[in-house]
């Protein structure tokens, strides 16, 4: 058999088994008198003992001494070779014991997606693996050469490889000789001008050298990175913001969230627990909650957080509304959001009171009035409780706004509204019909009480008193009263029969409350 000497090789071979029958195509690497490495599509079908037949050379017997997914490294039994290895090692020299074992290393280095490199104690590369040649397209001829560490990290500045101002560039390499030559063992993240992130660290060996390790953590980085625009995003947004984790501490609270529980950045980092922020200062409870129930609250509280996903409004101690939205996490913790929505309830009351209110008096306007009756008519229909209505009219309001003015006119329309409202009981409602046509709805009221309450408003309206041009004058109100009956068809029977009653009062001389009633029935041709 040709002499095998230690070189780097690429050789054609065939690894056969099976006693002859199965045979492999494999490319042959780094072939010794020792041993070798074999590089196949799969290492996986390959036996521990096998025969390797290279072209122009002697059959070897070989046993495998590692293996990974697409190589085997071997070592030789084969009787022609030099030196025939046996299982526990006689025979052989220390040093052909060290270059196996080296090979194997190596062999194994290269195929970890960790970019390797050993120095020895003079900072000179000994072993450069596959994986870092790769990362910084480093040549094999360089690689091989012993370069010192300056010369490897001057290559990643050659290419442009750091993603660092070209006047920093010296020393950033500089600054990273300085720390390899410390032995400092903190990872260090180096960002690629092609977007990657290597993370480097240097563990000093027993011999002075360096072992330094660049692993790839671009995916890390990002999430990271990704987080960190996320928690910033979180700690500056308008909401407040409460991650909990599933034991109920806080793991996140955002500037507004610590702002409303008055935690200070240092202590929400302790992660206090959800039922000590609760009970803080009473900071919120629910709405219009009675002052003997604020003390039970907190555990309420507590107990709706645990249960899960829920919306419930708060209020503040200074009047202000939150809405505060609770989520259940996949990670069986819970995301509070509190939302204040004091300006967007009193824009939403403003808006109702505009959609439902007269602008002049403040009292409901016709379409609410109507509204309402509608549904006392439903349940007076339902249960037969009484409900009935008063109609009222300004008397000689025409002369009013001719003698005096229209805004005279005005302030009698308002007096005449406060009337009203001092005049009714708490569950009655007032609205403004028409120009000085007022109605007051009376719920769950007969006609008999119906005419007291009339009664009142038209003394209160008789008692006001206007001035106009240094003049006092007075005004007087009329009311029909109606209360609805069985034989009506609906509201608009019920407010017809009020102002019949009011039409009533006026011819009958004004200043008066009139009660409808039903016409006779009509006589019968036999009497």
């Amino acid at each position: 058999m040709s002499r095998l000497v230690p070189e780097r090789t690429f050789l054609a071979g065939k690894i056969i088994f099976n006693f002859g029958q199965s045979s492999i195509d494999c490319v042959v690497r780094r072939l010794s008198e020792e041993a070798a490495t074999l590089e196949m599509q799969s290492g996986l079908g390959v036996p521990d003992h096998f025969q390797l037949r290279l072209a122009g050379r002697d059959i070897l017997s070989c046993r495998v001494i590692w293996r990974s997914d697409r190589q085997v490294g071997v070592g030789f039994e084969q009787p022609g070779s030099v030196e025939r290895p046996t299982n526990d090692g006689q025979g052989r020299s220390p040093d052909s014991l060290m270059r196996a074992q080296m090979l194997a290393l190596r062999a194994a280095l290269d195929h970890v997606p960790t970019g390797i490199v050993l120095l020895d104690d003079r900072l000179r590369a000994r072993l450069i693996n596959r994986s870092f040649r790769q990362m910084w397209h480093l040549p094999d001829q360089v690689a091989d050469s012993n370069p010192s560490i300056l010369t490897l990290l001057s290559h990643g500045r050659d290419i442009g490889a750091y993603e660092v101002p070209d006047p920093a560039l010296e020393a950033h390499v500089k600054e990273r000789v300085r720390v390899i030559e410390a032995g400092d063992p903190t990872p260090i993240d180096v960002r690629r001008t092609n977007g990657d992130v290597v993370r480097v660290q240097c563990t000093p060996l027993p011999d002075g050298g360096r072992m330094l390790t660049y692993t790839p953590v671009t995916d890390i980085v990002r999430f990271s990175d990704e987080l960190k625009l996320l928690r910033d995003a979180l700690e500056n947004v308008q909401d407040g913001v409460l991650l909990l984790d599933s034991d109920l501490n806080a793991s996140f609270m955002n500037l507004r969230m610590r702002r409303f529980w008055e935690v200070s950045e240092e202590e929400a980092a302790t992660r206090p627990a959800y039922a000590s922020l609760v009970s803080r200062a009473q900071r919120a409870s629910a709405p219009d909650l009675a002052a003997n129930e604020l003390a039970k609250f907190p555990g309420k509280r507590l107990a709706e957080v645990k249960a899960g996903d829920h919306v419930r409004d708060l209020r503040t101690p200074d009047g202000r509304q939150i809405r505060a939205h609770c989520t259940t996490m996949s990670n069986g913790g819970r995301m509070l959001t509190y939302v204040d929505i004091t300006d967007l309830n009193d824009k939403a009351n403003m808006l109702e009171r505009l959609a439902t209110t007269d602008p002049l008096t403040g009292l409901y306007n016709r379409r609410h009035f109507l509204s309402s009756l509608d549904a006392e008519w439903s349940r007076f229909q339902r249960y037969y409780r009484s409900v009935s209505v008063l109609m009222l009219d300004i008397d000689h309001f025409k002369s009013v706004n001719d003698r005096y003015g229209h805004a005279v006119g005005d302030e009698a329309i308002k007096a005449v509204a406060a009337a009203c409202n001092e005049g009714k009981r708490k569950s009655d409602l007032v609205g403004r019909i028409g120009g000085e046509e007022f109605a007051v709805l009376l719920p769950e009221t007969s006609l008999s009480r119906a005419k007291l309450v009339a009664e009142r408003i038209r003394k209160r309206a008789m008692a006001i008193r206007l001035n106009a041009h240094q003049v006092q004058f007075g005004i007087t109100v009329s009311i029909g009263i109606a209360e609805a009956s069985v034989s009506m068809s609906g509201i608009d029977a019920l407010m017809g029969a009020a102002d019949q009653a009011l039409y009533q009062a006026k011819a009958e001389g004004r200043n008066r409350c009139i009660a409808w009633t039903p016409p006779p029935p009509a006589s019968r041709a036999a009497e």
